[in-house]
Parts: structure tokens; sequence; C-alpha cells
């Protein structure tokens, strides 16, 4: 606290206490500690860190919403790839028409379908609830183009080619039960889920791509 003390005419003399603004406990923090981050289950701790800065008022007054994502991920956020070095260079939303090899329409790759995280700028991809040995299927037939533990956090993974620029990538297996060039179908088993890598809890990462870029996968999925 500072006191100053200034001599008016007349004999008065004015008194100024000058102290620090008491911080509001109800306003965040624009970069929240871990242990509040570790407290969310939901997404990676990279997508909840960022997620949280976000959505912060400060980001939002100063840039709006749509510039302060794009300005944050671009320079915090490292790119995101698929497991066993696939990548994608950027994110596409808009949900523009595709036409899908010539079979039976896509399907889930899990029999039971609650969806914990959707398609996000900062998470392109969804997330499915389930639990570890619950049966994975190729959302359409395909031949499986790389699979193996990716240190990108993904863990186990299986990448599948479908043809016609259409692919998809499964992530946090338990186990895998397919390996490379094998041609697979809508009824073929290739893996188990379970929390492998970079996860909070049992759950299927599912990325869907087109021409390698990542896109909403309810797009492709049934509705």
């Amino acid at each position: 606290m500072i006191k100053i003390n200034i001599n008016l005419p007349l004999k008065k003399r004015l008194h100024i206490h000058v102290a620090n603004r008491r911080k509001d406990p109800t306003v965040k923090p624009l970069f929240p500690k871990m242990e509040e981050i570790r407290r969310v289950k939901k997404g990676s701790h990279v997508s909840r860190y960022f997620r949280h800065i976000f959505e912060h008022n400060k980001i939002k007054r100063l840039f709006g919403t749509n510039i302060a994502f794009a300005i944050i991920a671009t320079t915090l956020l490292p790119n995101q790839s698929g497991a066993i070095n696939v990548q994608a260079n950027e994110i596409v939303t808009a949900e523009s028409p595709i036409v899908l090899p010539t079979q039976s329409g896509a399907q889930y790759p899990l029999s039971n379908i609650k969806i914990n995280q959707g398609y996000k700028f900062y998470h392109p991809a969804i997330d499915l609830d389930g639990e570890t040995g619950d049966p994975i299927k190729p959302i359409l037939s395909g031949v499986v183009e790389a699979v193996g533990w990716s240190k990108l956090g993904y863990g186990n993974a299986i990448y599948i080619n479908h043809g016609s620029g259409i692919s998809s990538l499964y992530a946090h297996l338990s186990k895998i039960l397919v390996k490379e060039g094998q041609e697979v179908t809508q009824s073929t088993i290739i893996g188990f889920v379970g929390s492998t890598g970079r996860s909070t809890g049992d759950h299927l990462h599912l990325e869907i791509r087109r021409n390698e870029v990542p896109i909403n996968p309810l797009i492709i999925l049934p509705h």
C-alpha cells in the first residue's frame, strides 16, 4: 500500500491510499494449472490445456473466437499426425459431399455408439466410448497400410486405405489383430478398444481423412 498526503489551502489535507486490487476468485487465469487440467476427463492433456486458452474471455475479447483459434493453434500446437508417420498438413471443416467407394455405406467401428468428444479445430477426430476388449471393425472395406505403436500419442494404432482418397485411423487400441497389406471388410475385427498412448481412459480415437486431410467423421458415418 502507498500513502500520499497533499496539503491543501484553508488548512486542509488530502490523504490518498493506493493499494493493489484484490483478485476476483471467479476469474480464471489465462494459463491453467496442470492440476485443473488433470481433473477434466475428456480429451488429452494437450487438447484440454489449449481448449482452456481458446475459450478464455481475454483471448475472445482481444482477437475474437475464430481468430484466437487460428493464431494460437498455428503458433503453439504441433501438427497433428497419424500413427506410423501418417501426417495431415491442414484441417478441413467444410462438410462438402464425398463420393464413397462402391459398396454398402460406412459403419461405426463399435457396436455401442457413444461419442465422448466430437470433431473440433484442435481435435480433428471423434472419441467413441468403450471398454478394453470391445471389438473394432473398419468403417469401410479397404487395405491396412500401417499398424503399430505411435510415438505421437496414439498408442497402438491402425491406418486403413479405403480407396477414392478415403482413409481412417483407429488409435489407443489394447491389441492389434491385422497386419500391413491385409485386406479387410466391414466384418473384420481389426483390434480391441484400449487406453494406450496419450489417453485418460478406455475409448477409440477415430480419424477419417480425405486425401490425407482430416475431415469430420460424421460426414461419412450414418446418422
